[in-house]
C-alpha cells in the first residue's frame, strides 16, 4: 500500500510545481507591462512641447512668435526653428548647451549683438544671418567642434573683429557665409576643410598671394560686389585653388580676367558687370570642364581667335550688354558657334556695329561672313573654313589703332634712302619676319605680317617717296605683339611709300627707340606700295558739285515762294482779326446804347470772366444775370418796358456777393426766404 501512495504524491507535487511556475510567469508579465507603462508615461512627460511652439517629433517650430528668449525644450529636440523673433544674447539659456541631440539651429533675423556662447556642442549647422553680430571669437566657436555650416550673412563683422585663428578648432567646417558685412580683406586662418566660401558685397579691395593658402578643398568662391581691380590681385592668387569648380567675380572693377585662373576643374566662371575691355588670348586655356561662362555687362567689342579652343564642354555662353563689333574679326567665333550647333546656348551676342548689321545676332550674319578672307603666313588668300585655322591668320579689315603713334623728325632710323631706286616689292622677307603690303584705296594701305616666334611689340614706319629724307618726316607707330595686320590711312593719292617693320624685344622696345646695332638692321624688313590715283574721284566730285548747284536753284525758288505765301497769310490773318475785333466793339456799343437783350458772344464771356451755359448765365464775380419771364409779351423791336427776373448768385459759403448801392438790410429777408440764408431774397422784380 505504501508503494501505491508514493506515485500519487509525486503527481500532486508536480501539479503544484506547475501551478507555481504558471503564477510566477503571469506575475512577471504584469510587472513588465506596468514598468513599460510607467516608462512611457515618464517619456511623454519629458516630451511636452512648449506652449508657444509647435512640435513635430524632434522638430521644434518656435519661429515668428515674437519671443525674446528661448523656452524650455524637450530633450529629444534635434532641429530648432527660432528665426524671426526678438531673441537677444541674454535670452539664450545656459541649459541649451546640455541638449546634446540638437544638430541644426536657426537663429537668423533676431537681435543678437554678440556671437552666442551657450550652444550645444553637438551642433552641425548654425544660421545667424540678419543680426548685429560684430565679433567672431575663437572661444565661442571652440564649443562647437562638430560644426560644418556657419551662416553669418548680413551682420556687422569686420576683418579685425574676427579673432586670429578663430576657426582653428572647427576641423569639420565646410561652408562659411560672410556676405554683406564690413570685410576689407580675406579672413585669415580659414580651415583647410572649407569647400564653399562666400564673401560677396563687402569692401575687399586687395587679395595677396597668401590669401587662399591651404584651401585645397575649396570648390566654390564668391567675391561679387567688392572693390577688386587687376592691379590689386596677386598673379598667383587663384592658382592655389586647384579643385575650384565655381568662381564668381561679378560687380567688380576688373579690366581683364585675373591671371592664372584655376583651369583643371573649373565649371562656372562669372565675370559679368565689370569693366572688361578685352580678353587676352590664353586666359581660358585648359578649362576643358567649363560649362558656363558669363561675360555680360562689360565693354567687350571683340574676342581673340582661339580663345575658346579648350572649351569643348561649354554649354552656356552669356555675353549680353557688350558693344560687339561684328566684322571679320569675329568670323572665327561665327564658325565656332556653327560647329557647336545645338550643344551650346548663347545669350546676348547681338551686334552693335557696323551700322548695317546693328541689332543683328552674329549667328545670322551668313552673307556678311562669307565676304571675309584670311591671309595665311605664306601670303596666299583663302576662305575661312572653320575654327581650326592657324593663329597667324587674320581678317581682311583690321581695326586701326595701336599703343601710340608719333612723328619723328630724325630720319635715318633704318629706312632705305628715298633718293635711290630700290627694287622693293609688295612683300619682304627677313630673318624672323615676313611683310606684305597692299593698297586698298587712294589713301589707305593694308599691312600684314607673320613672325617666326612671338614678340612683345612691333615698330612700324612708313615714308612717302619723292621727298628728301632729311627734309621730310617718318611716321612711326608701335603695334602690339598679338596683332598681325595694320591699316594705314590718310595717305597721299598717287604716291609711293616705303613701309618697314621690325620686331621689338623687351630690351629694344622699352624706351620706344630703335637701336642701330647689327641685329636690328637684320630684323628690319621693308616693302613698297603705291596708292591709286584720285582723278576719277575728282571728276565725280566736280559732277556732284555741278549737280548740287543745279539743284540749289529750284530749292531757292521753293523757299522764296513758301516765304511769300506765309507772309501773305500772316497779313490776311492780321486783317481778319482786326475786322473781327472792330465788329465786336461796335456790337458792344450798340448793345449799350439800345439796351437790347441780345446775348453776348463767346469772346465777350471770356473777357468778362463768365461761363456760358444753356440754361442760365452764371457770373463768377460780383454781378447778376437776367432772363426773360415766361409771362412776358412777345418782344417788340424797341420795347419801352420789360420784366426781368434777377437770379442772385451766392458763393459757396452761402453769403450774397451782390448788394445794391442803396441797399438797406431787412431782418425779414433772413427768415422765410427758401434755402438762402444770406439776407437776399430768391426772386425780386426790377423794372426798366
Amino acid at each position: 500500500m505504501f508503494t501505491i501512495m508514493a506515485p500519487i504524491g509525486a503527481v500532486k507535487l508536480r501539479a503544484w510545481l506547475f501551478l507555481l511556475f504558471l503564477y510566477l510567469t503571469l506575475h512577471a508579465d504584469v510587472l513588465q507591462f506596468a514598468a513599460a507603462t510607467i516608462q512611457g508615461y515618464m517619456g511623454d512627460r519629458d516630451m511636452v512641447c512648449p506652449s508657444v511652439c509647435r512640435c513635430d517629433e524632434d522638430f521644434i517650430y518656435c519661429n515668428d512668435r515674437g519671443l525674446s528668449s528661448i523656452p524650455s525644450l524637450p530633450p529629444s529636440a534635434s532641429v530648432l526653428y527660432l528665426q524671426n523673433n526678438h531673441i537677444n544674447n541674454p535670452g539664450l539659456p545656459t541649459s541649451l548647451e546640455h541638449h546634446l541631440t540638437v544638430r541644426v539651429v536657426y537663429l537668423y533675423d533676431n537681435e543678437l549683438d554678440e556671437f552666442p556662447v551657450h550652444l550645444p556642442p553637438s551642433l552641425r549647422e548654425l544660421h545667424l544671418q540678419d543680426n548685429n553680430i560684430r565679433t567672431v571669437p575663437r572661444s565661442a566657436l571652440a564649443r562647437m567642434p562638430l560644426l560644418e555650416k556657419l551662416h553669418l550673412d548680413d551682420n556687422s563683422i569686420s576683418t579685425v573683429s574676427i579673432e586670429d585663428q578663430a576657426f582653428a578648432d572647427n576641423p569639420r567646417l565646410r561652408l562659411l557665409f560672410l556676405s554683406r558685412n564690413h570685410l576689407s580683406s580675406i579672413p585669415s586662418g580659414l580651415p583647410a576643410t572649407l569647400e564653399e566660401l562666400r564673401l560677396d558685397d563687402n569692401r575687399i579691395s586687395t587679395i595677396p598671394t597668401h590669401a587662399f593658402r591651404g584651401l585645397s578643398s575649396l570648390r566654390c568662391l564668391v567675391l561679387d560686389g567688392n572693390l577688386l581691380a587687376n592691379q590689386r590681385i596677386a598673379d598667383d592668387t587663384f592658382s592655389r585653388l586647384a579643385n575650384l569648380t565655381e568662381l564668381s567675380l561679378v560687380r567688380n572693377s576688373l579690366q581683364t580676367p585675373p591671371l592664372n585662373l584655376p583651369s583643371a576643374h573649373l565649371q562656372r566662371l562669372s565675370l559679368q558687370d565689370n569693366a572688361l575691355t578685352h580678353m587676352p588670348r590664353g586666359s581660358l586655356d585648359g578649362m576643358h570642364r567649363l560649362q558656363r561662362l558669363d561675360l555680360s555687362g562689360n565693354n567687350l567689342t571683340t574676342l581673340p581667335r582661339g580663345l575658346f579652343r579648350d572649351l569643348e564642354s561649354l554649354g552656356q555662353l552669356l555675353v549680353r550688354g557688350n558693344p560687339w563689333h561684328c566684322g571679320c574679326n569675329l568670323r572665327w567665333l561665327y564658325d565656332w558657334l556653327h560647329a557647336r550647333g545645338n550643344t551650346i546656348t548663347v545669350r546676348g551676342l547681338t551686334c552693335n556695329g557696323p551700322e548695317r548689321v546693328r541689332d543683328m545676332a552674329l549667328i545670322e550674319l551668313s552673307s556678311q561672313m562669307e565676304e571675309c578672307e584670311v591671309v595665311r603666313t605664306s601670303g596666299s588668300r583663302d576662305r575661312v573654313g572653320g575654327a581650326e585655322e592657324a593663329d597667324s591668320s587674320t581678317t581682311l579689315s583690321p581695326p586701326q589703332g595701336s599703343l601710340f603713334t608719333l612723328r619723328s623728325k630724325r630720319p635715318g632710323l633704318g629706312l632705305p634712302d628715298s633718293g635711290l631706286d630700290y627694287t622693293l616689292g609688295s612683300s619682304g622677307v627677313g630673318k624672323s619676319l615676313a611683310l606684305n603690303v597692299k593698297p586698298l584705296s587712294h589713301n589707305s594701305i593694308r599691312v600684314t605680317w607673320s613672325v617666326a616666334q612671338p614678340t612683345s611689340s612691333f615698330r612700324l614706319s612708313w615714308l612717302r617717296l619723292g621727298t628728301s629724307n632729311a627734309m621730310g618726316s617718318i611716321t612711326e607707330t608701335l603695334v602690339r605683339g598679338d596683332r598681325r595686320e595694320y591699316l594705314l590711312t590718310s595717305l597721299q593719292p598717287h604716291s609711293s611709300y616705303i613701309i618697314c617693320m621690325m620686331p621689338l624685344t623687351a630690351s629694344s622696345g622699352s624706351k620706344g627707340t630703335i637701336s642701330g646695332d647689327a641685329d636690328s638692321e637684320e630684323a628690319l624688313v621693308c616693302a613698297k606700295a603705291e596708292t591709286s590715283d584720285l582723278i576719277p574721284l575728282e571728276g565725280n566730285q566736280k559732277e556732284n558739285e555741278d549737280s548740287h548747284q543745279m539743284s540749289a536753284l529750284p530749292l531757292a525758288g521753293i523757299i522764296g515762294g513758301a516765304t511769300a505765301i506765309v507772309s501773305l497769310a500772316l497779313i490776311f490773318g492780321i486783317f481778319c482779326w482786326y475786322g473781327h475785333r472792330t465788329g465786336h466793339l461796335s456790337s458792344r456799343d450798340h448793345y449799350t446804347r439800345s439796351s437790347s437783350r441780345k446775348s453776348k458772344n463767346y469772346d465777350d464771356y471770356i473777357e468778362s470772366g463768365t461761363k456760358k451755359d444753356n440754361t442760365i448765365l452764371e457770373i463768377r464775380g460780383p454781378g447778376f444775370q437776367m432772363t426773360p419771364m415766361a409771362a412776358c409779351q412777345p418782344l417788340q423791336p424797341k420795347p419801352l418796358r420789360e420784366d426781368y427776373i434777377i437770379h442772385t448768385i451766392f458763393p459757396s459759403n452761402g453769403t450774397g456777393s451782390y448788394k445794391g448801392a442803396n441797399h438797406v438790410s431787412n431782418a425779414g429777408y433772413g427768415t422765410n426766404r427758401g434755402y438762402r440764408e444770406g439776407g437776399i431774397p430768391d426772386i425780386d422784380y426790377c423794372y426798366t
